[in-house]
């Protein structure tokens, strides 16, 4: 009977040819996004200390006398944007700090640094051009919109298939101690090396690294909207939420003006009435909410302000309507009142962007970042020395594969959790198929067929 590598034989060896196939095609495919996702998640992680390095020249400014008010504040902001409205005030967080006013412009939000005792305009940016807003967008979409979200969302479900697929193959049979299954056997030369740092690095990163695709998912174009559609038809979906969907913010957030995280669209609001902003502050600031905290007008005449915790550990979030004419609050809602699919997702967002349990949560982001470059670049490397003169490289298929019950249960259950998932693997099941049976030479050239 056929033999495989492993020296399995018949359906055995079958079916692991076919799950080494699958992981061959899946990391083939996922290999560059993975690599350039966690580079670029990795310069997210450490946001807070980059962004205040990059905002060092608007922080620790001579204090002389008295601030200015908040609507002095505001009128400086405006003058050096001609044309905008107050989209957004950032409730300062020192006194010897700069005010951050957010306004908008022609559908464009930009954030004014003021000095708040002399009203010194120090800087307008855009939000969008910010050097972390950039990164974001590349990390999340490829700066291709809604069709970069796609692609990163097909990447990462695919990477999952790498992963699990990798376990199966790791797994220790009959062989004895753990250099080559828990740590590299650093002396080894050639195939043997790169097999090891592949294989071993893989073991140490599969938890982590499936936690990060799991929790990055809510952010996606496709499976973001899924969930948003299937929230609505269970009716467990309360309120909008606080994190963007492929780069936008839904829209029942859109409608109500409330900030929504970023990219967040905005709609005209009436001049605020003067005062109004001052006593908002005065009744959100002793109630020490964690920063930054943003203060949004009212869309229309008469309506409360909306005051937000925008902070990156997500569970510390509140938001709150306050009355603007006498500052009493009208409600608050905190991070534990909201439901408990909304508090999942934001213990999985903070832990993803490396806020929920602070330095130790960023180091151990960036740990599982480096080891899937490693991964990467091992896997890389194998097929690279490995692949036949004129071929791909793809493992041949060896005897009939059996695929159980279980199996087809757990795919299918994938594929209904991962829609993208299961969409591009009817496809590539599909092309096999046509390969096999019509097109001999792509057939070879995939590994479906020996040469």
């Amino acid at each position: 009977m056929a033999r495989d590598t492993q020296g399995r034989t018949g359906q055995a060896g079958g079916f692991y040819s076919s799950v080494w196939r699958w992981h061959f095609y899946a990391g083939l495919f996922c290999i560059p996004f993975v690599i350039w996702l966690a580079l670029t998640g990795t310069i997210y992680l450490w946001r807070p200390q980059i962004e205040s390095w990059l905002d060092r020249p608007y922080d620790r400014l001579p204090v002389a006398g008295a601030p200015a008010s908040p609507d002095a504040q505001v009128a400086a902001a405006l003058h050096a944007v001609p044309g905008a409205t107050l989209r957004k005030y950032v409730m300062p967080e020192r006194p010897d700090a700069a005010v951050r006013v957010l306004v908008t412009r022609d559908g464009a939000d930009r954030r004014v640094y003021v000095d708040p005792h002399s009203l010194a305009v120090l800087g307008v940016v855009t939000e969008e051009q910010r050097p972390m807003r950039v990164i974001f967008r590349l990390h999340g979409e490829l700066l291709a919109g809604a069709a970069g979200s796609y692609l990163v969302e097909i990447a990462a479900c695919w990477a999952i298939v790498m992963l699990l697929t990798g376990l199966y193959l790791w797994w220790p049979r009959g062989r004895r101690g753990l250099a080559g299954i828990l740590y590299p056997r650093l002396r080894a030369r050639g195939r043997l090396f790169w097999r090891d740092l592949h294989a071993t690095a893989g073991i140490w990163v599969t938890v982590f690294a499936l936690g990060l695709i799991l929790t990055g998912l809510p952010w996606a174009k496709g499976w973001g909207t899924y969930l948003t559609q299937v929230r609505q038809i269970t009716g467990t979906s309360r309120g909008p939420v606080d994190w963007t969907i492929g780069g936008k913010a839904p829209k029942a957030d859109a409608a109500s003006g409330e900030h929504a995280g970023h990219g967040g669209m905005t709609m005209p609001a009436p001049p605020p009435v003067p005062g109004d902003l001052a006593r908002v502050i005065a009744t959100t600031r002793p109630l020490g909410l964690a920063g930054p905290v943003l203060i949004t007008p009212p869309a229309r005449a008469g309506a409360p302000w909306s005051v937000a915790s925008d902070t990156a550990d997500r569970p510390l979030r509140s938001t709150l309507k306050i009355d603007g004419a006498s500052g009493r609050i009208v409600s608050r809602t905190d991070f534990a009142q909201r439901h408990w699919i909304d508090r999942v997702i934001g213990y999985g967002i903070a832990a993803h962007e490396g806020a929920l349990f602070g330095l130790a949560n960023q180091l151990l982001g960036t740990a599982t970042a480096l080891l899937l470059v490693l991964l990467s670049v091992s896997g890389a490397v194998m097929w690279w020395r490995r692949r036949p003169i004129g071929l791909l490289g793809a493992p041949i298929p060896v005897g009939r594969a059996r695929f159980g019950a279980g199996l087809v249960v757990a795919i299918l259950a994938l594929a209904l959790y991962l829609p993208l998932f299961g969409l591009t693997l009817i496809l590539v099941l599909l092309f096999e198929g046509i390969a096999r049976r019509w097109l001999p030479g792509p057939s070879q050239w995939l590994g479906l067929r020996s040469a």
